[in-house]
């Protein structure tokens, strides 16, 4: 957190430690179930005001993959997502970026974040 200039302090560090230790992109809710009961006086603003400051300051993505939740990663190097249909499991896809540039001209676009996703049936779903 400090390589991103966030000040720690225990609700977010304890939010980050949750991100990378869970890979399964979870939202605010399974977030505050997962950390209320060893931090009973957590609030659910907490959580919510901790990931849109880790996120302003480039330590978490947003995902908006899922209609339903915004959910939470942890790991900010470039990568796609896969989300099942059926489980609505989000499971990481590593990329090569060399794949996607985002502009092949010199339109002057300047490019601050990249959400590459794809939809289909998991292994256990298929």
């Amino acid at each position: 957190m400090k390589a991103h200039h966030v000040k720690p302090s225990i609700q977010r560090t304890a939010v980050m430690q949750y991100l990378l230790e869970h890979v399964d992109h979870p939202d605010v809710d399974r977030i505050y179930c997962a950390l209320v009961p060893s931090m009973p006086t957590l609030s659910k603003t907490t959580v919510y005001n901790t990931l849109k400051l880790l996120h302003e300051k480039n330590a978490v993505k947003m995902l908006y993959i899922d209609e339903r939740n915004v959910r939470y990663d942890g790991h900010t190097h470039v990568h796609g997502h896969f989300k099942c249909k059926l489980c609505y499991g989000i499971y990481d896809i590593m990329l090569d970026v060399a794949d996607f540039p985002p502009c092949r001209d010199n339109s002057g676009l300047v490019v601050e974040e990249t959400q590459i996703y794809f939809l289909g049936k998991c292994k256990n779903c298929a």
